[in-house]
């Protein structure tokens, strides 16, 4: 018997350390926003209110906290020492870089924190996770053990979720998680077609790849994902990126293409073979028939759709049917952007409205709605076996609101990030939003 499930949101927080250190080459906006001041409480609130926004519309919404940061075990790892505040100042003198990346709050972006299957796809019938070694960027390849210890706290109960481990930490390895992988399906409750996109594969030095900007996702990676999660030939698709669209910033397929159920929205440029993936997607999904939603180069360029972040939207199922589009602010600025999403409502499709969400600080480092949020198909029982406390209603949105307001700065420069008190700070902060959550002791400061 088929199990009625819903699509459960997990946003990440941002963190204490938001900053604009340009560390991500080949995300257009980081760079161009590189070195400016930033505010993490404005940050955080933004974050904060979306999350609060799809839970008043009766969306499933949980939350995903912050991660320690400056990363103090990883700079003694790169062979700093003495005192925390010894180890940040010798650490701002010799290697400011190294410095701006212990103390990024990436991991706010969990479309990048895993890769999630649904028990309807999977042969024990649990929820699998991966979590994304991260390989292509120092300052995200960090992240992968707290992001593990994170969702076994939230995810604990192994009768309904088994868990990975990253792949090893290797570049022909390099995963980027659910930020390269989206599902199609009838129903969220039925088996579907999980669809992994790579820009590289490591072991075939011939297939076509970008010049520009270096392709971050493994073919092997994601075959590897599917393994681990007992995917079949029949529910798994391995599409190529087009190199092209890596080249003008597309650095995640989620800044090109999203699908929901049984939707694909994505442009021209997605897709290096984009009949063959079409057609594989079709010839696997089964009770439904693949509405693919194909945005040319004549109505919105590959450069706006980067700008943009048109399909960094997330697709969600409308109570009156069909779908709500949930879109970043820059999509009504650029003009032929905001024309296009007017036409796509006028066309009677199946996408019945878009709603605008104002997120300003995670999109000046290139991180729009879906970046934000980690998808994961819950049963009403493996929702009942989630961790309560992360789980976004009217009272923790108060209490968040008062947290971030109490421990947050309103603006943060890179000098700022060699300041011990900021650790001090931020440390506090999460021991106390663990405390907040239920999440148990899952920082390394607090082992």
């Amino acid at each position: 018997m088929t199990k009625r499930a819903v699509e459960a949101n997990f946003d990440g927080l941002v963190g204490p350390t938001h900053n604009y250190a340009g560390l991500s080459r080949g995300n257009l906006a980081s760079g161009h926003n590189l070195h400016r001041v930033s505010n993490p409480r404005e940050a955080a609130l933004e974050g904060l209110w979306k999350m609060k926004c799809l839970a008043d519309r009766g969306y499933v919404q949980g939350l995903l906290p912050p991660h320690e940061r400056p990363h103090i075990p990883s700079l003694h790892a790169l062979g700093f020492r003495g005192s925390d505040s010894e180890i940040l100042a010798a650490a701002r003198r010799s290697s400011p870089a190294i410095l701006a990346a212990t103390a990024s709050a990436s991991a706010m972006w969990t479309a990048n924190a895993a890769t999630v299957s649904p028990s309807a796809d999977t042969p024990d019938r649990r929820v699998h996770f991966t979590p994304a070694n991260l390989t292509a960027k120092f300052h995200r390849s960090i992240e992968s053990p707290v992001t593990a210890r994170m969702l076994k706290s939230i995810f604990a109960d192994e009768s309904f979720f088994a868990h990975h481990p990253a792949l090893p930490s290797i570049s022909q390895l390099g995963d980027e998680g659910a930020a390269n992988h989206t599902r199609l399906c009838a129903e969220y409750g039925l088996p579907g077609v999980e669809l992994f996109v790579y820009g590289t594969a490591a072991f075939a030095p011939d297939l076509p790849g970008p010049k520009r900007f270096p392709a971050r996702q493994t073919l092997e990676a994601s075959q590897a994902v599917a393994r681990l999660h007992g995917l079949s030939d029949r529910q798994a698709v391995f599409a190529q990126q087009n190199p092209v669209a890596i080249d003008a910033g597309v650095f995640h397929n989620d800044v090109i293409a999203v699908a929901n159920g049984r939707v694909l929205f994505y442009h021209e440029q997605a897709f290096l073979d984009e009949g063959r993936v079409l057609a594989d997607i079709r010839s696997r999904l089964r009770g439904a028939e693949l509405e693919a939603l194909r945005v040319s180069e004549r109505e919105v360029s590959l450069a706006d759709a980067v700008a943009s972040y048109l399909f960094n939207s997330q697709l969600l199922d409308h109570p009156d049917g069909g779908m709500m589009m949930l879109v970043p602010q820059e999509c009504r600025e650029i003009d032929s952007v905001s024309a296009y999403l007017d036409k796509l409502v006028a066309d009677a499709g199946p996408i019945k409205g878009v709603e605008v969400c104002d997120l300003t600080q995670s999109m000046r480092n290139g991180g729009g709605p879906a970046c934000l949020r980690l998808r994961v198909i819950l049963t009403a029982e493996e929702q009942a076996a989630t961790l309560p406390g992360v789980m976004m209603t009217d009272e923790l949105y108060e209490r968040m609101t008062i947290w971030v307001e109490g421990h947050y700065r309103p603006e943060l420069s890179p000098a700022d990030l060699a300041d011990p008190m900021l650790l001090d700070e931020s440390r506090h902060a999460l021991d106390e939003l663990s405390g907040i959550l239920g999440l148990g002791s899952v920082y390394d400061f607090q082992r």
